[in-house]
């Protein structure tokens, strides 16, 4: 058995959660969150993670930007942040850029899209 102490991020609160898994790797026991979103989290946490991705893409044909800031419109799993990060840093958007457009869609066969979070004219 192994035990994995967590601070949680789902709310403001912080809660210091202890996970304790199996020799497997599964979930036993879920201690000290206050909340359901406090489990689900520490739950993914330790089995596999995800986080959402912010950055910039750069802009063709924009007389004002040279960039777009973009976010995943879904987490992606931690282990892939940085492969991920190597196709938006080789990306490029023509402008006009609209707020909610797709930049990048299915990013490395995860479903995730890559959308814009402001314009570039």
């Amino acid at each position: 058995m192994e035990k994995r102490e967590l601070v949680c991020v789902a709310c403001p609160l912080g809660c210091g959660i202890t996970v304790t898994l199996d020799d497997g790797g599964n979930v036993l026991e879920v201690m000290g969150n206050t909340c359901k979103r406090g489990d689900a989290y520490a739950r993914t946490e330790v089995t596999s993670p995800t986080r959402m991705l912010t950055t910039t893409v750069r802009v063709e044909g924009s007389e004002k930007s040279y960039v777009v800031p973009v976010k995943s419109s879904e987490p992606v799993p931690k282990g892939m942040m940085m492969a991920c990060m190597e196709v938006i840093n080789k990306a490029s958007a023509k402008a006009p850029v609209k707020i909610g457009d797709v930049v990048i869609e299915n990013i490395l066969g995860t479903g995730v899209n890559i959308v814009a979070t402001n314009d570039a004219d």
